[in-house]
C-alpha cells in the first residue's frame, strides 16, 4: 500500500502533469479567434484512427485475425490520459487461466522506438511489456521444442542439454539508451527483464489480455503515459530535428494472439517473440509537449477551490500566461467554503472557485463570475464474471471477461454505496450483525437488478469484491459532496432508506449512517446534506495472527481527489486491502495489485472532466423527472437551463434536484454543477484584481470554445450560456475597478443555449454582448431577484466596455517548448490527504 506521502504526491502530481503536458503548447493568435459555436469536441470525433491487419501485416492471411480492424479514439494532442481501443474482426475469446494466457485475444503495449530493420514500424525492444508475469505476457520464456525464429536468435541462449531448453528473452531498451537484458552473448543472466527500473506491476500500462465477444468485436481502455509516468518511454519530451523541436511521438501496439504459440499447444510464450510480434499492428501517438512556457518573472496569481474546473484551468493557463503581460495562475484544490471566506475579505486573497454562495453569517461582498458547467459522475469498470453453474446460459459464459458498458443508478442505490450498507463494505472478519441480511455488494442487490432489468447480463454475475460494495470517494470537504447528498435526499425512496426504512427487498441502511437518531447507535442522526463523505461506522476487524486491526478507512481508503478516482477506474484499481507485512517497520497491510482487463471491478465518484480525460465509462443517473441520463454536453446544458438562483444570492445558480425546474427537465443530468470565480472588489491590490479580471474574461469567452487544444474548453464541460458570459464580464469589470456592478437583465441563465462562444471573432471583441458592466456603488443590489423560478432569457443588454488595463489585448505566438523538469515551475497543488 502506498504511504501517506506517496498518496499525497500522487494527487498533487496528477494535476501537475495536466499542466506540465499542456503548458508547453505554442500559444498563437488563432486561440484569440476561437469562438465558434457547437457541441463539445470529442477525441473520437477529431483524432480517432483506424488501422487494419490487411494494411500493416504482410502476412495477414496467416495472422490470428486476418480481418482485424482496430480504432483508437484519440491519437494526437495526448497527455497522461485514457483512450478507448475498439476492434472488429477478432474471434470469440477465452479468458486466461493460471497456466495459459487464454485464446483469441489482443495484447496492447506502448513503445517509443522505430525498428531500424523495418522503418515505419515499432521496435519491440522499446515496449513496456512483461511486468505482470502472467502466462503468454512475459518478455522471456523457455522454448520447449527448441524452435527459435531467426529474428529471435540474438535474444536466445540455445539449448545446452535435454534438461536445459532454449531460453529467449527480448530486452528492453530505455529511451536513454539503457539496456535491460537477461541474455548476453547468448548466455542467460540473472537480470529480470520483466520488472526493472523502468516498469513494474504498479506502473506498467500494458494490457496482457483484451477479449472479443462472439461477434469478434471488443473494446478496452488504455492508459497513455508520457515521460512523466514512464521515463523509459520518454513520450512527449522535446526532440530536436534540425532547426525544429517537437515532442517525441510513440506507438500504441496491438498484438493479436490466437489459440497457441509456435511449437506450443496453448498461448504460453511472449507476445514479443517474433512468431507473435510479426502480426502486430500499430498506431502512431503524438503528444502535447511537456514542460512550461510561462515567462520567468511573470506575476503569479493564486486560484483556490473547486476541483471541478481544474481541467479547464489547465487548458486555459498556457494561453493566459503567454499573452502580453499575462500572469501565471496556480491552482490549489481545497474546500470551496474556505476559499470563499478568504476571498470575501478586503485583504488580497486567492480568486475563489466555487459552486455555492458564501454560507457564513458574514455579509456576502463577493462578485460571482460563472466560468464553467461541469459536474460529478459515477465511473465504473466492471468485467463480466458469470456464475459457472447450470443456471447460467451458455451465451453468458461466452461473454466472460468482457466489460459492461452501461449501468443505471438511482438516488437510493447511491445512498447505499455511500453508507457502507453492503456486507463487503465493512471488513471481512468484523461483526456484520448490524447489516442483517443485506446483499454482499451492489451487483447482488435485487434493487440494482430491477433498475437494470433492461440488461439481463447483470443478474448472472458472480462478482465479489469490496470495490463494488461502495464508491471510491475523496476525503475532505467540497461543494460537490454537498450537491450529491442533496441529490440523494431529494428522492423520497432514498430519504426513507437513510431514515431507516427497508427497501422493498428488505435491505436497510447501515444504522451508523441513519438520519434517524433512534436508529443510529450513536444516538444522534447523521446530518445531511453535508460537504463530505463520512465513513461513519466505527466498526473494526480485531487484530489477530493474520494481521493488525482494520477500520473502515483502512478497509476502504479515501482517494486524494476526484481525478485520482477516475485514474484508478481506468487502471482497474479498486484500492482493496492487501496482505499483512509483519516485516515492515512498523508492520502494516499492503495494497492489492490492481485488476487487469477481464477481471476489473471498480466503482468511483469522479468529475465529468476527469471521466472524459481518462475516457472511463460512467453510469446513467436517474434525474428528478425520472429519466436516466448520462453526463454529456447536451445533458449538462439542459441542467444549466433548469438552474435557479439560490436564496439570498441572485448571482449564484443551482440545480435544485427537489425544485420544479429540475422535475420538468427530462434531459438534464442531475449532478451538473456550475463553477464561479469569486472575489471581493474591495481587495486592495490593483494589479492582482486586474489579473483576476483577465482570467475571468478569457475563461468566459474564448475559453468556452470546445476542443482539445490549449486554451480551449476540454471534454467534460458544456459551454456556459450566453447570459452567464454577460454576468461573468460584468463581474470582471467590478473586480478590476473595485466596485460592484449590475448584472445585466436575465444574466442568470435560463435557456442555456450554446451562444456563449459564438460571435466573438477575437477575445473581448463582442461589444453587443458586452465586455463589462455598469458600475454601481459597493453593496448595491446586483442581478435579478431570486424568485425560485427557472432563470430567464439568455438575452443581455449592451454594457459598458471594460477598462483596458490588465486585459489581454492580444495572444502572442511563440514556440513554447520546455524541458520535463520544468513541469514543476507551475505549482498545481492537489488536496492534501492523510491516509491510514
Amino acid at each position: 500500500m502506498e504511504s501517506s506521502g506517496q498518496q499525497v504526491r500522487r494527487g498533487t502530481i496528477a494535476r501537475a502533469l495536466a499542466f506540465g503536458a499542456l503548458v508547453g503548447i505554442a500559444a498563437t493568435a488563432a486561440f484569440a479567434a476561437a469562438g465558434s459555436q457547437g457541441g463539445s469536441a470529442s477525441a473520437a470525433e477529431t483524432t480517432a484512427v483506424t488501422v487494419t491487419a490487411a494494411q500493416q501485416d504482410p502476412d495477414a492471411a496467416n495472422a490470428p485475425f486476418p480481418n482485424l480492424a482496430v480504432t483508437v479514439s484519440q491519437t494526437t494532442d495526448l497527455i497522461s490520459q485514457g483512450v478507448t481501443v475498439s476492434w472488429t474482426g477478432g474471434k470469440k475469446s477465452t479468458p486466461p487461466s493460471g497456466s495459459t494466457g487464454g485464446e483469441n485475444f489482443l495484447q496492447l503495449a506502448q513503445c517509443w522506438g522505430e525498428d531500424p530493420q523495418h522503418p515505419g514500424h515499432p521496435d519491440r525492444t522499446t515496449c513496456t511489456y512483461g511486468a505482470f508475469n502472467t502466462p503468454g505476457a512475459t518478455r522471456d520464456g523457455y522454448v520447449t521444442d527448441g524452435t527459435v525464429a531467426d529474428q529471435d536468435q540474438d535474444y536466445t541462449a540455445p539449448r545446452t542439454g535435454i534438461f536445459s531448453p532454449a531460453y529467449t528473452s527480448v530486452p528492453f531498451k530505455g529511451v536513454d539508451g539503457t539496456l535491460v537484458s537477461s541474455v548476453v552473448d547468448h548466455k542467460q543472466t540473472t537480470e529480470n527483464v520483466n520488472v526493472n527500473q523502468f516498469f513494474n506491476p504498479s506502473s506498467s500500462n500494458e494490457v496482457p489480455w483484451a477479449g472479443s465477444g462472439s461477434n469478434g468485436a471488443g473494446s478496452v481502455k488504455f492508459e497513455v503515459q508520457t515521460a512523466l509516468q514512464a521515463d523509459g518511454l520518454g513520450c512527449g519530451t522535446p526532440v530536436a530535428s534540425g532547426s525544429t523541436t517537437a515532442p517525441r511521438s510513440c506507438w500504441l501496439v496491438i498484438i493479436p494472439r490466437g489459440t497457441g504459440d509456435s511449437g506450443e499447444q496453448h498461448i504460453t510464450q511472449s507476445g514479443l517473440r517474433w512468431d507473435a510480434w510479426k502480426h502486430n499492428i500499430a498506431v502512431k501517438l503524438t503528444f502535447k509537449p511537456l514542460g512550461v512556457s510561462c515567462a520567468i518573472g511573470a506575476a503569479e496569481r493564486q486560484l483556490r477551490g473547486s476541483e471541478l474546473v481544474a481541467g479547464a484551468v489547465a487548458s486555459w493557463q498556457p494561453v493566459l500566461c503567454a499573452s502580453q503581460g499575462g500572469a501565471t495562475y496556480t491552482m490549489s484544490n481545497s474546500a470551496e467554503s474556505d476559499a470563499l471566506q478568504a476571498a470575501n475579505g478586503t485583504d488580497t486573497a486567492p480568486l475563489a472557485l466555487t459552486s455555492r454562495a458564501l454560507s457564513t453569517g458574514d455579509t456576502d461582498e463577493l462578485e460571482y463570475a460563472p466560468i464553467a458547467v461541469g459536474g460529478l459522475a459515477v465511473a465504473f469498470a466492471v468485467d463480466r464474471s458469470p456464475a459457472a453453474d447450470g443456471s447460467t446460459p451458455a451465451d453468458q459464459l461466452d461473454r466472460a471477461g468482457l466489460s459492461f458498458d452501461a449501468m443505471k443508478l438511482t438516488p437510493r442505490l447511491i445512498a447505499k454505496l455511500l453508507t457502507a450498507s453492503y456486507q463487503d463494505a465493512i471488513p471481512t472478519y468484523a461483526d456484520h450483525a448490524e447489516l442483517g441480511a443485506n446483499p454482499r455488494n451492489l451487483l447482488y442487490d435485487p434493487d440494482f437488478r430491477a433498475v437494470n432489468a433492461d440488461n439481463p447480463d447483470w443478474k448472472y454475475q458472480a462478482i465479489v469484491a469490496p470495490s463494488i460494495s461502495d464508491l471510491l470517494v475523496p476525503q475532505g470537504r467540497s461543494d460537490a459532496a454537498w450537491q450529491l447528498w442533496r441529490y440523494v435526499l431529494a428522492d423520497p425512496d432514498a430519504r426513507a432508506f437513510l431514515a431507516g426504512s427497508a427497501d422493498p427487498w428488505g435491505m436497510k441502511v447501515n444504522p451508523n449512517s441513519s438520519t434517524t437518531a433512534k436508529v443510529n447507535p450513536s444516538g444522534s442522526a447523521l446530518e445531511l446534506p453535508r460537504d463530505d463523505f463520512p465513513k461513519a461506522d466505527p466498526i473494526t476487524q480485531p487484530a489477530g495472527n493474520a494481521g493488525g486491526e482494520v477500520n473502515l478507512v483502512t478497509w476502504r481508503p479515501y482517494t486524494n481527489d476526484l481525478d485520482q478516482a477516475a485514474y484508478y477506474t481506468l487502471r482497474g484499481d479498486g484500492q482493496t486491502l492487501g496482505l499483512w507485512d509483519p516485516t515492515s517497520a512498523p508492520p502494516k497491510y499492503g495494497k492489492s495489485v490492481r485488476n487487469l482487463p477481464g477481471y476489473q471491478k471498480v466503482l468511483a465518484l469522479t468529475d465529468t472532466s476527469s471521466a472524459a480525460r481518462y475516457q472511463v465509462i460512467t453510469a446513467s443517473l436517474q434525474n428528478a423527472a425520472g429519466k436516466f441520463v448520462l453526463p454529456t454536453t447536451d445533458s449538462l446544458t439542459a441542467a444549466a437551463s433548469a438552474m435557479t438562483p439560490v436564496a439570498g444570492q441572485p448571482q449564484v445558480l443551482e440545480y435544485d434536484p427537489a425544485g420544479a425546474g429540475a422535475k420538468s427537465a427530462a434531459a438534464a443530468y442531475p449532478l451538473a454543477l456550475p463553477v464561479y470565480a469569486a472575489s471581493n472588489p474591495a481587495q486592495g491590490d490593483t494589479s492582482t484584481r486586474a489579473d483576476y479580471a483577465a482570467f475571468i474574461r478569457y475563461a468566459a469567452t474564448t475559453g468556452q470554445a470546445p476542443g482539445v487544444e490549449a486554451g480551449q474548453l476540454p471534454p467534460g464541460y458544456a459551454p456556459i450560456p450566453a447570459a452567464w458570459k454577460a454576468q461573468a464580464l460584468s463581474a470582471a469589470a467590478a473586480i478590476q475597478s473595485g466596485a460592484t456592478t449590475d448584472v445585466p437583465s436575465g444574466s442568470t441563465g435560463g435557456d442555456a443555449g450554446l451562444g456563449a462562444t459564438g460571435g466573438d471573432s477575437a477575445y473581448g471583441s463582442d461589444s453587443s454582448a458586452g465586455t463589462g458592466g455598469s458600475v454601481v456603488p459597493a453593496g448595491a443590489s446586483t442581478g435579478p431577484t431570486a424568485t425560485g423560478s427557472p432563470a430567464g432569457s439568455l438575452s443581455a443588454g449592451k454594457t459598458v466596455k471594460d477598462p483596458d488595463t490588465g486585459g489581454i489585448p492580444a495572444v502572442l505566438p511563440g514556440g513554447l517548448v520546455g524541458g520535463v523538469a520544468a513541469a514543476a515551475a507551475i505549482p498545481i497543488f492537489g488536496r492534501l490527504r492523510r491516509f491510514s
